[in-house]
């Protein structure tokens, strides 16, 4: 019976670690972070989003905020109003992608986001069938696919 449990175990680590190991944290905007003045369609143009991805807003605050908004908000820069969710205000705020499908973003201080401070990007549903871009992210399949071996060698070795 212990060992029933064991493989399950063993099972769930091996087809969860690679989901968790292939999420990236993008901090909105790079270098210059969520402020005016940055170009963020540029920004999101060339990055692949995927659920399980997480967008780093990185701000001082005050004057910044972030509201996720609704692709209207987004076209008029109009922040949500009532009781709709309040705005994130840390200066370090982590959004995990959760859901595929478009994202709005803006900042609704004065008249940033008609000055461009506003993000939409597009998240995916699946991860990208081609290897990883980067050499962080082969780096993790590599120690993926050492791990894997190991417990397939473990199980091995405990059923013989």
């Amino acid at each position: 019976m212990a060992s029933n449990k064991f493989v399950t175990l063993v099972t769930l680590l091996v087809v969860l670690l690679p989901t968790i190991a292939m999420a990236t944290d993008y901090v909105v905007g790079g270098d210059s972070g969520w402020n005016t003045g940055v170009n963020y369609s540029a920004w999101a143009k060339d990055k692949m989003f995927h659920v399980g991805d997480a967008l780093v807003f990185k701000y001082s605050s005050p004057p910044h905020n972030v509201f996720k908004v609704n692709g209207t908000g987004f076209k008029a820069c109009v922040k949500p109003t009532g009781n709709d969710q309040p705005p994130l205000t840390s200066g370090n705020d982590r959004i995990e992608l959760k859901t595929p499908g478009n994202k709005w973003y803006i900042c609704a201080t004065a008249n940033h986001c008609d000055l461009g401070q506003k993000l939409v990007i597009t998240v995916m549903d699946t991860a990208p069938a081609s290897a990883p871009s980067s050499a962080v992210r082969g780096i993790i399949i590599s120690g993926y696919q050492v791990f894997a071996a190991a417990v397939v060698g473990v199980f091995l070795a405990i059923a013989a």
